[in-house]
């Protein structure tokens, strides 16, 4: 038995990860081409390597197949109910920010925070007789979020693609989505309510609460943590 380890199989995400374990006297790789998913852990023993994509880290970190993982934590919080019941956050990467957000076209001049949209959501309904849409792909976020702010009048449509788009498609009137510089945003002429960035998100290494771990599991946990606040 050893401790597994799941990271981002591919891209930005896998080599800042690789980069941040390095710094810490531990040294991952693919052992494989970019269809393999073979994996090396240098540094410290009985840890394995799972590669994965980011958004199946969550899930495996809930269902105990992996002891840690690296995802975002925005991955985490809509995927997972109770989430802070199943994993526990370890360390925040420093990379990998974004933010998920409600954006609503730019043309409208008058809506610029929660209330505003509260106030639109309720006039659309009136207007054109079904609730105001809004496209996303975080549904537990967004709908939490919003009833939080009190912000009623409103139905959650799925995005599969760009949601940027969907107001364009007029297959939505606003979206929440990730954001991290804003430009495609502006480049689909819409705009971020002033109050409205529902998460801040960004890479980080979680611990599963699920995972079962042997005597000789918890010796290698706790090394690989000790390694990991040398840095």
């Amino acid at each position: 038995m050893s401790i597994k380890l799941g990271v981002p199989s591919k891209g930005r995400l896998m080599e800042k990860t690789f980069d941040w374990f390095s710094a810490r006297g531990i040294y991952l790789s693919r052992t494989g081409s970019d269809r393999e998913y073979a994996a090396k852990v240098e540094g410290i023993d009985d840890v394995e390597l799972v590669l994965l994509s980011a958004g199946e880290i969550p899930r495996e970190l809930a269902a105990g197949r992996i002891h840690f993982g690296v995802t975002g934590t925005d991955l985490i919080r809509e995927k997972l109910s109770l989430w802070d019941q199943k994993v526990e956050t370890v360390a925040e990467l420093g990379f990998g920010h974004a933010d998920l957000i409600i954006a609503v076209p730019k043309c409208w001049v008058d809506v610029d925070t929660l209330d505003d949209l509260d106030a639109v959501a309720s006039a659309f309904r009136g207007e054109h007789g079904h609730r105001l849409r809004i496209a996303t792909k975080y549904h537990r976020l967004v709908r939490d979020f919003l009833r939080d702010a009190g912000v009623a009048d409103y139905q959650l449509v799925d995005s599969q693609g760009a949601t940027e788009g969907t107001v364009k498609n007029l297959t939505a009137e606003a979206i929440a989505d990730i954001t991290s510089s804003g430009e495609t945003l502006r480049a689909n002429h819409l705009k971020i309510l002033g109050d409205a960035t529902v998460l801040k998100s960004q890479a980080t290494l979680f611990q599963s609460k699920i995972a079962v771990l042997s005597p000789q599991d918890r010796a290698v946990s706790t090394a690989l943590l000790s390694q990991l606040e040398k840095l």
